[in-house]
């Protein structure tokens, strides 16, 4: 599974600027409602939000995947984001994080939801790959990126 197939140009936010986990949620849930993605910003800050207190998703490497489930989606959503400066986000190694992978899948696909999670978690763990993607100049060439797969 290409993550590439997974998100779109629109979703990849490369300028997120945010003190803390909750500002980063925020703005990643209004971003994706700007985007036409889900209908209600409140609702989805709320269902992320809901699921980091059960843990952080900061996995480690400066990276995070908050995800959660919402009803009513036809389709699942991956969007992306970049915070330069890094936030702390409670990461499992204990640094601030500069890539999010937000995941957001229908309630009534919890295996579409894990094969997302699982194929995010491969490339992230891949050779240099989130190393490759901090240090492109724009969407258009993170968004070939994903298709290649490299």
């Amino acid at each position: 599974m290409l993550l590439g197939s997974l998100t779109r140009p629109e979703l990849l936010f490369l300028d997120l600027r945010a003190a803390d986990r909750q500002a980063v949620l925020h703005a990643l849930a209004e971003r994706v409602a700007a985007a036409g993605r889900v209908g209600d910003p409140a609702e989805l800050y709320d269902r992320l939000w809901e699921r980091e207190q059960l843990g952080s998703t900061g996995v480690g490497a400066g990276v995070a995947i908050p995800h959660c489930k919402l009803r009513g989606l036809a389709h699942g959503i991956v969007a992306i984001g970049v915070a330069p400066q890094g936030v702390d986000f409670a990461a499992v190694d204990g640094r601030p994080v500069r890539l999010f992978f937000l995941v957001v899948s229908p309630s009534e696909a919890p295996g579409e939801h894990l094969q997302v999670l699982a194929a995010i978690s491969r490339w992230v763990k891949a050779d240099r790959h989130v190393e490759k993607l901090l240090a492109l100049p724009d969407r258009e060439a993170i968004y070939r990126l994903l298709q290649e797969g490299a």
